[in-house]
């Protein structure tokens, strides 16, 4: 083992920080770095908090930061901010929201920007949790951009997932066509102190009994004001109940799963790099190929 990757598992910030850039940049050589952390992963515990825009998701996930290091629990957070268009970056929103733990040596914060991927998860997210897993977290909570009909892919990175949402939004159709019932294992309704709270939770509820498929654990709708602090306790005590699931029931299969997804990321990133040359695509496009033709004749060169 490398001593870059030895400071990795003994959480040297610096060290971290810098797997983590280089594993976000795709630079060359991070594979050989991937390979060790790999092995040193699976002892956090994995949250991922989605929900639709404006539902809380910040203000959860920063108070969930501090319930958990009240509780003596060491904490990355992987803040999935919308890309900017021109320098392919997050814009870091996120990580401005939480600043009040950004001196706070027990947290570790990332903002990976989603880079166009459809389910609102950059093709490194995984990979930078491995890394916060590798070097010592006790919980790595993501925060994604918010709901959408490709983002249940949090599903294959959390061990448990919280779905957020809020009185009003008019979001549950939404969520059961992006399968999100399917894939939440806590429900908030935030926001609480607003008028129609109880007809929300009731309307969850009911639909849960519709359309969820499991039997062994029960969905759960909880209501927070997370603003105000105000059930935040109900939260991480039903996170730790499902966590003790989780481990029970689902940890092995979940985590050969989302080795599978890696792997499977690992070989579509491969297979592109090798195959979508930009500089060809555009001279044969300026040629007056059209794009499927393009691709056609670039792949058919690679075949030989």
């Amino acid at each position: 083992m490398n001593e870059f990757c030895s400071k990795v598992f003994r959480g040297d910030v610096r060290a971290s920080a810098r797997l983590m850039r280089l594993v976000d940049d795709r630079a060359e050589g991070y594979e050989e770095y991937m390979k060790e952390v790999w092995k040193h992963t699976g002892h956090a515990h994995i949250i991922g908090i989605t929900g639709a825009p404006g539902a809380g998701k910040s203000t959860m996930t920063d108070k969930l930061i501090a319930k958990y290091r009240s509780m003596g629990k060491t904490v990355g957070v992987v803040a999935i901010d919308p890309t900017s268009p021109f320098s392919g970056g997050a814009i870091l929103g996120d990580r401005i929201r939480m600043a009040d733990h950004a001196t706070d040596e027990g947290v570790f914060i990332r903002s990976v920007g989603t880079r166009g991927h459809l389910g609102g998860l950059s093709v490194s997210t995984m990979d930078i949790v491995a890394v916060m897993d590798a070097m010592g977290k006790d919980i790595v909570i993501i925060e994604t951009v918010g709901v959408g009909q490709d983002e249940v892919e949090i599903a294959m990175v959390a061990d448990t997932c919280i779905v957020v949402t809020v009185p009003g939004l008019g979001d549950d159709i939404q969520a059961i066509k992006a399968g999100i019932f399917e894939i939440a294992d806590i429900f908030i309704v935030n926001k609480a102190d607003r008028e129609g709270v109880e007809r929300t939770v009731k309307d969850l509820e009911i639909m849960l009994e519709m359309v969820h498929q499991r039997t062994t654990w029960n969905v759960e709708v909880l209501k927070t004001v997370a603003s105000r602090d105000e059930g935040i306790d109900d939260v991480v005590n039903t996170v730790i109940k499902h966590a003790e699931f989780f481990d029970k029931n689902i940890k092995p299969k979940r985590m050969e799963d989302r080795l599978l997804h890696v792997a499977y990321g690992v070989v579509r990133e491969k297979i592109v790099k090798e195959i979508f040359a930009e500089d060809e695509i555009r001279k044969l496009l300026q040629s007056g190929f059209d794009p499927y033709s393009a691709v056609e004749k670039l792949w058919e060169a690679r075949q030989l």
